[in-house]
């Protein structure tokens, strides 16, 4: 419970660091303006991003400022509307992504978020809105990767690298989904999952090298490392697209790509907007996607969160319940 109507729990940090610094605070409740809504938060999911915001690795760019809130996708409720805003009432149901600021202090490990109706759309239906905070993150990312920066068509084979991540599984099931040939690419205790939620093929990735895989027309690959090596697995008209860059050399490799020679690997940055999420949740309806929970922490836990995800090993997403 909050301690005043004008106050919110949130999770914060006052330095950079390990998740150790992560804790529960009280912070202002957002005033809405105009055109944004206030949306109260169900769950929020911890993303690689938020733990590299923590960690200090991209402080260049985040700034001293302190404290820090952290989240940015978040499933939950409107429970008021600015003045200007006609697209959404009270009581709707919704989800979506705050937009990219390295310099924002609004976080969605909170009770609250005011937001523009822009960035997000109702929710899906048939799952409830803790099992929804599993998905507009990393479901746009796939969706972005595979149907806008690299035209995945029916029938061309795809390779999922780090099948069984956020991003990775939902990666197989918009294969799977776009008419695809998916292999996964996973750790073993993962492969029968992999094979449920519609790969074709899949490979423990600690017994398996790039030169055991056969040829791709389409590489999704979330790890980051050894790209040149999967690079070569690519046909004449290949395409490779990766969401990691944990190194100034694997981002100096992406940026050499486009530069030397053809089947380039593409990076980006997913900012989805409302019609983007709002054909996600029309995909989880139709029952072509379905979230993948690895965990469920309360906000209290959120430095455990962290901690699960950095250590790796886990199938889908760590949800933060509000």
């Amino acid at each position: 419970m909050t301690t005043s109507k004008n106050k919110m729990r949130a999770a914060q940090y006052n330095d950079y660091g390990s998740p150790d610094v992560l804790y529960e605070g009280y912070i202002a409740k957002p005033a809405v303006k105009p055109e944004e809504v206030l949306i109260r938060i169900y769950g929020t999911s911890v993303n690689p991003m938020d733990t590299m915001f923590r960690s200090g690795k991209l402080k260049m760019l985040t700034g001293k400022t302190f404290p820090k809130s952290t989240g940015v996708d978040f499933s939950g409720e409107i429970v008021e509307i600015g003045l200007g805003v006609t697209r959404f009432q009270v009581g709707d149901k919704v989800w979506g992504l705050l937009p990219m600021n390295l310099k924002s202090q609004m976080g969605t490990a909170a009770e609250y978020v005011s937001i523009v109706p822009e960035q997000l759309s109702l929710s899906p239906t048939n799952i409830d809105l803790l099992q929804a905070a599993a998905l507009p993150g990393v479901g746009a990312t796939a969706i972005i990767a595979l149907r806008t920066k690299t035209e995945l068509k029916r029938g061309e084979r795809l390779l999922v690298r780090g099948a069984s991540g956020g991003v990775g599984s939902l990666a197989v099931q918009i294969g799977r989904m776009l008419g695809a040939h998916v292999t996964a690419l996973a750790s073993a205790k993962h492969l029968h999952f992999l094979k449920d939620i519609g790969a074709d093929e899949v490979f423990d990735y600690s017994k398996t090298s790039p030169a055991d895989l056969g040829t791709f027309d389409v590489i999704m690959d979330t790890v980051g490392t050894d790209l040149k090596h999967y690079r070569r697995l690519l046909t004449n008209n290949g395409r490779m697209v990766t969401i990691s860059f944990p190194s100034f050399a694997t981002f100096s490799y992406i940026v050499g790509s486009s530069i030397f020679g053809s089947r380039r690997v593409r990076t980006f940055s997913a900012n989805p907007k409302s019609e983007l999420l709002k054909e996600l949740a029309g995909y989880v309806d139709a029952g072509y996607i379905k979230p993948i929970i690895d965990s469920i922490y309360p906000l209290s836990d959120i430095a455990e969160a962290h901690r699960s995800l950095e250590a790796g090993g886990g199938c889908g997403k760590r949800i933060i319940q509000i």
